[in-house]
This record gives structure tokens, C-alpha cells and sequence, in this order.
């Protein structure tokens, strides 16, 4: 089974939801710069992925590499429902960032089918009702959907070693490891690129450059991303918190540049947040 590091296991959803399509139809052939998962739920639906058209029953997934073209059609007759994940973020031990190294994209669960769909199942519902907190639990329920897939042994039959890193490739991918654990670790507290330098005896600028090729941003703005998130979700969960403590508890002293932080990134201020969960 591929490995993921449970301290560094922290996919991005970018977003889930269902539909039904009833042909005749056909989608625009396209591709993404994250990952997609696919799962038809009932129904049938035909897939061109790069130039090779397949018919998809029930019950089967598909997982889109970053830049896989794919779109999907039906004749007249046919329908499916089915439901999509796009997220990203995602480190398997010895593979490239945000890939599976899976030889189809198609897959037919075996070992864990019926609890894979039934966390479906429970995404539906969460989505359904929208009780507090269910984007937190959706983002659960996906990070257990991932994990079941890893965990069949119908996924450990299409790994290919061709998209495996080399040996110093993964040194840098468990040197990146050990920087978000010590990010997400020391959140609160005062971080730079100096005390990561310290913590991982390592140059701050090779540590800087080689975070940035593989994350695809500095070690910093990771970091508050890091709070901001820790801010949110602690905004979301407690309506007795003040902003002022909310950006205390994920290390900002001043409430003032957490704020316009916060608006940056989220496109609303916290209070606002806080008022609406309130």
C-alpha cells in the first residue's frame, strides 16, 4: 500500500458535488491542475480519457491526474449519477506531488467497495442537511474516501513504478515532510525562515527554494495558511471567541493584520465569519 504521513495528510478540497446527466449528451474534453475523483454512483456513462472512450458502469471510480484530458458522454437512452471531488495537496511517500501513480485511471473497488459507497453515501448526507461544521466533516469523509482507495488491493495492482521519485527526489519530498510538520506544529508561535534554517540544519535559502518547487509557494505563506485555517475553523466551532483571541491562538498579536489577512484569503473579514455562526 502507498504511504501517507499522518502528520503531513492534509488534502485541500476544492470542491464536491453530484448530479444526475441523461443523455444524449457529451461534456467538452478538458483537464485540471489538481486532482479529480469521479465516482459513478448509478447509472452508466461513457469517458473519453485522452483519446480512449470506455463505458463506466455503476459502482466505479475514476481519479484524474493533473493534466489528464477527459470528458464524459451518453447516447440517448443512457444516464448516471455521479459524484466529483477536486482537491489537491496530496503527498504519497515516494511520488510526486498532488499524482497517483496508478496505470488507468479507471478503478473497480474490490476489498473495501461497499464502505467506500457508503461514505459516499455519508457526503451526500452531510452536504444534504448542512448542519454546523459539515464542510469539516465533507473534508473528513474525502480523506477517508483516499484512504480506502489506497487500501484495496485492486489499486495495489495498477501501481506502476513509473512515476515513482528517485532516491534524492524523495530525500527532498521528507525534507518538505519535516517543514510542514514543524510549520503546523509551531503555528502559534514566532516562525522564520531562520528558525526553520535552525530546526532542519539546513540554508535558508536552499530550504526556501526547494519548498517552493515542490509546494509551489514559500515556507511562510504556507505557514498562514496554516492559521488562517486553524483561525477559521476555530471561528466556525466556538461563537464565544473574540477575533482578537482567535488571532492570538494561531500566533498573530496584532488582531488588525490578522484581519486583513483573513479578508485576503477568504473575501470576508472574521467578524463577519463570527456573526454568521453566532
Amino acid at each position: 500500500m502507498l504511504q501517507l504521513n499522518t502528520k503531513t495528510f492534509n488534502p485541500e478540497i476544492l470542491y464536491v458535488f453530484d448530479y444526475e446527466n441523461i443523455g444524449p449528451t457529451t461534456n467538452k474534453h478538458h483537464c485540471h491542475d489538481f486532482l479529480e475523483l469521479s465516482i459513478v454512483l448509478d447509472g452508466s456513462v461513457d469517458y473519453v480519457i485522452g483519446d480512449q472512450k470506455t463505458r463506466i458502469p455503476e459502482k466505479t471510480l475514476l481519479l484524474f491526474n493533473p493534466g489528464v484530458y477527459h470528458h464524459e458522454s451518453y447516447e440517448a437512452g443512457m444516464s448516471a449519477t455521479q459524484l466529483h471531488i477536486g482537491f489537491r495537496n496530496l503527498t504519497l511517500h515516494g511520488v510526486p506531488r498532488d499524482r497517483f501513480p496508478f496505470t488507468s485511471s479507471i478503478i473497480k473497488l474490490t476489498d473495501f467497495e461497499a464502505q467506500f459507497f457508503d461514505v459516499c453515501k455519508a457526503i451526500l448526507l452531510e452536504k444534504a442537511t448542512a448542519y454546523p461544521g459539515y464542510d469539516l466533516m465533507i473534508k473528513a469523509l474525502v480523506m477517508k474516501l483516499i484512504v480506502l482507495i489506497l487500501r484495496d488491493s485492486a489499486t495495489s495492482q495498477l501501481e506502476t513504478n513509473a512515476l515513482k521519485l528517485s532516491y534524492e527526489a524523495q530525500e527532498k519530498q521528507v525534507m518538505i515532510e519535516h517543514i510542514i510538520d514543524y510549520l503546523e506544529a509551531h503555528h502559534d508561535e514566532e516562525v522564520s525562515l531562520s528558525t526553520l534554517s535552525q530546526s532542519l540544519y539546513m540554508s535558508p535559502t536552499y530550504i526556501s527554494r526547494v519548498f517552493k518547487e515542490e509546494t509551489g509557494e514559500s515556507p511562510i505563506n504556507y505557514l498562514i495558511k496554516i492559521r488562517l485555517a486553524r483561525a477559521k475553523a476555530l471561528l466556525k466551532s466556538n461563537a464565544n471567541v473574540t477575533v482578537k483571541e482567535a488571532a492570538n491562538q494561531v500566533g498573530y498579536s496584532d488582531a488588525f493584520y490578522f484581519s486583513k489577512l483573513f479578508k485576503k484569503y477568504y473575501g470576508k473579514s472574521p467578524s463577519t465569519l463570527l456573526r454568521r455562526h453566532k
